[in-house]
């Protein structure tokens, strides 16, 4: 029976009707409604094209046809459940293993990011034998009732602050405590957290983990400063607690230069378990959590089976095998290297024109575009970041979204087979939309940045 297909006005109110409204949609003004898609686009229903700067998820592209072919042969032979003996997940695991630490060499196969860090923290807590963990701020781990609570940025907006998790500062050198002139920002932020488990301790209570993203993304785009998360890591083992990476929107090769975010802070940091997720199925629900075989023992040593009905089915893991082999076979850490730069290099140009470009940042194909209403003072401009977003979507047919604490980075993480093309053709469109703001000739409220002059009439 072939699938009924709904005019846009028609999939919009049964949307609202049947879908719970905390799930929101993007441009939710004015949706787009996509049907396909094909590599960095996406497409209408009136067949229109658009750029997308925002699907990290896609890694190595939307509807890449060897992901497809691979999830259809396997599909069409065999798929059960991961008790069942099979060579995918096997295979899959050692291939993930040739990619990290050596002592990182255990795999627990789930099927989102949130079910990863929540098994993190089960795996942490278990080792340790310690509740309390350590998050910094802005921080985002997932939607499950134990990740919210160590998420600042959900918490903040619900019950507040857990007795057990504690806060430390965003090592973030643009608008932190610690920013860009600071002589080592990463041992200073690094000693934040020292403080903290001092603290901890003096309330009698502690340390089983710090987790953190190994590159923040909701907090905006951040690179953490060189040398910190190797110290908080001693840190942290000095206290018996351990190290988790958070590798959900950054890991395979997003970076460029390493496969994994975390090795940007240098070979001699290895966290004690690292949590995979949105670009291993490059749109199928495919997660992992690894860690070191000491940490696995003890989690076993519990005597409560591990089960998990989808984590690491022969599906999941032909897609997760297909997703590595195109990585490598199409150059997509070069790619990602290469055009991040140039994308990175064009926007700072446009700094250099712009004056509400407070910042630019970012490795890869994870880049942060900052906008403020003062250099100086670094207000952060969330009216003028919403301005960029809905013009580039309306005028130019590109997708961006914001992120940070104020909403006023443009971020961009598009599919790693972005093109050189594709960078000029964002910055070109920055810098027009940016130049015809500067110059209307509207008065302003004073808490208005003069970019956004456009968004009052």
């Amino acid at each position: 029976m072939a699938q009924q297909k709904l005019r846009k006005q028609e999939t919009l109110a049964m949307r609202k009707r049947l879908i719970g409204q905390s799930c929101r949609l993007f441009y939710s003004d004015d949706p787009v409604k996509i049907v396909r898609a094909r590599g960095q686009y996406l497409f209408d229903e009136n067949n229109q094209r658009y750029l997308d700067c925002i699907s990290n998820v896609h890694h190595v592209g939307h509807c890449h046809p060897k992901i497809t072919e691979a999830a259809a042969a396997q599909m069409d032979l065999l798929n059960t459940n991961s008790r069942f003996l099979h060579d995918n997940i096997v295979l899959y695991a050692d291939r993930l293993a040739a990619s990290l630490p050596e002592k990182l060499c255990v795999f627990y196969f789930v099927n989102s990011g949130s079910e990863a860090n929540d098994l993190a923290l089960r795996l942490a807590q278990q080792f340790t034998q310690h509740q309390d963990v350590i998050v910094v701020d802005h921080a985002y781990h997932g939607h499950l009732m134990s990740l919210i609570d160590i998420s600042p940025y959900k918490f903040r907006k619900l019950a507040g602050q857990k007795e057990w998790v504690h806060v430390a500062p965003l090592p973030d050198t643009y608008r932190g405590i610690y920013r860009e002139t600071h002589p080592n920002p990463g041992q200073a932020y690094a000693d934040t957290v020292k403080d903290l488990i001092e603290d901890v301790h003096k309330k009698g209570r502690k340390i089983c983990a710090f987790f953190a993203e190994s590159l923040p993304s909701v907090g905006g785009q951040i690179i953490l400063p060189q040398g910190y998360s190797a110290k908080v890591a001693e840190y942290v083992h000095s206290a018996g607690g351990v190290y988790v990476a958070d590798e959900v929107q950054t890991g395979f090769g997003r970076v460029g230069s390493h496969f994994w975010a975390f090795q940007l802070q240098g070979e001699d940091f290895c966290p004690d378990i690292v949590t995979l997720g949105k670009p291993m199925g490059n749109g199928h629900p495919l997660a992992c959590v690894a860690t070191t075989k000491e940490i696995a023992d003890a989690f076993t040593a519990n005597g409560v089976e591990y089960f998990n009905t989808f984590g690491g089915n022969p599906v999941s893991c032909a897609i997760g095998l297909a997703v590595l082999d195109v990585i490598k076979e199409e150059d997509l850490r070069g790619n990602a290297m290469t055009v991040g730069a140039h994308l990175k290099d064009l926007l700072t140009k446009l700094q250099t024109r712009h004056q509400m470009i407070g910042d630019v940042r970012g490795v890869g194909l994870f880049v942060g575009l900052e906008l403020v209403k003062d250099r100086e003072q670094r207000t952060p401009a969330t009216e003028c970041a919403a301005l960029v977003v809905k013009r580039l979507k309306e005028e130019d047919r590109i997708f961006v979204s914001t992120d940070g604490p104020w909403e006023s980075v443009l971020k961009f993480k598009p599919p790693l087979c972005f093109s050189m093309e594709d960078a000029e053709l964002v910055a070109q469109c920055i810098d027009r939309i940016l130049t015809a703001a500067a110059t209307e000739n509207i008065n302003l409220p004073n808490n208005t940045c003069i970019n956004c002059k456009r968004e009052q009439k």
